[in-house]
């Protein structure tokens, strides 16, 4: 089934990327300013301005620019970034493992405590854990994910020093070989324990700190449905049959109530890669993120195309993982796409 799915939506994200390239290639290039000039300066001669538009094909028709820069994409070219003045690929490659590592952490400390405290919340309903719960939860989705990092580094990093603060390690820490290009994982299998804990204390509060209105969110869409389920027949007939209250719980209740938690949190994770920024900035985490909006605020082209295009795989793919999980927890959608 997951492989027929597969076939049935790889041709469907292909084209929204394909028509995603289309949109954001001509916006980047209509939009007010020369690339050129921003990128030598306004004392550069005019001679070596148009050298570079030519260099960039930006004397070419629309058309034909985007087809160059398609040919080059499929060739894995994505040309070079005039503010970091190296390949796009290579800044990709250098900054995606910082931004995932961050998001990858920062979805699963939102996964176990969003899910935990919305179970809770959702089956001890106006409990003295459930106000506390909605409260903080109020809390984390009214504040701005900036300001929370800003009073975690605060409190955390300056008052306590309980946290180190600034990048992804120590200046005088040992890099492990780089392999997958997180920091942990790699560190992990190089067997540099030291270094792997030195990078957990670095990326926990940059990570806690995104992931606290994820946490809300999550925990309150959790409890709602868990309360919603609660009402129906079956749960009560489970109940009345004298099943213990874990097996209820873990084994009937739980799985139909993740259904649009999942969604969410699918959501959640794609959303990350562009809102992951605020925190980079804070923290001075040397992302992709971060690297996306250097490159809008300095026109850099071929680095906005291809972050737009990164940003796009990444939400399709996040998709078809949520389309598969869900599959999985309602059974009526495995039979309704068997039946079709």
């Amino acid at each position: 089934m997951i492989i027929k799915r597969i076939i049935l939506r790889l041709p469907q994200s292909l084209l929204v990327l394909f028509g995603l390239s289309l949109l954001i290639f001509f916006i980047a290039r209509v939009i007010p300013g020369d690339p050129a000039r921003v990128a030598l300066g306004p004392l550069a001669p005019v001679e070596q301005v148009q050298n570079l538009r030519q260099k960039m094909h930006l004397d070419e028709p629309l058309p034909v620019q985007y087809w160059i820069w398609l040919k080059a994409v499929i060739q894995g070219d994505f040309g070079e970034s005039l503010y970091t003045r190296r390949p796009v690929a290579r800044d990709l490659v250098q900054y995606l493992p910082a931004t995932f590592e961050l998001i990858i952490f920062s979805f699963l400390i939102s996964l176990i405590v969003g899910q935990i405290s919305g179970v809770l919340s959702g089956y001890m309903k106006n409990s003295w854990f459930d106000n506390i719960s909605r409260f903080v939860s109020y809390i984390g989705v009214a504040t701005p994910v900036f300001v929370v990092a800003i009073i975690a580094l605060f409190v955390f990093c300056y008052l306590t020093r309980l946290f180190p603060f600034g990048g992804r390690l120590g200046i005088t820490t040992e890099l492990p070989p780089q392999i997958t290009g997180f920091l942990i994982l790699d560190s992990l299998i190089a067997r540099q324990f030291a270094t792997a804990f030195e990078a957990l204390k670095y990326i926990f509060l940059p990570a806690a700190s995104l992931a606290l209105a994820h946490i809300a969110q999550e925990s309150r869409i959790t409890r709602a449905s868990i309360i919603e389920n609660l009402q129906e027949d079956y749960i009560f007939a489970h109940t009345v049959y004298g099943i213990p209250t874990s097996v209820v719980l873990f084994k009937y209740l739980l799985k139909p109530s993740l259904i649009p938690t999942v969604t969410v949190m699918g959501l959640d994770f794609a959303v990350l890669t562009c809102t992951a920024f605020l925190v980079e900035v804070v923290f001075m985490w040397p992302g992709f993120s971060r690297y996306g909006v250097n490159a809008m605020l300095n026109k850099d082209l071929n680095a906005i195309v291809a972050v737009v295009l990164v940003i796009g795989a990444t939400f399709a793919v996040v998709n078809f993982i949520v389309d598969i999980v869900v599959s999985f927890l309602d059974p009526r959608i495995r039979i309704g796409s068997r039946g079709g």
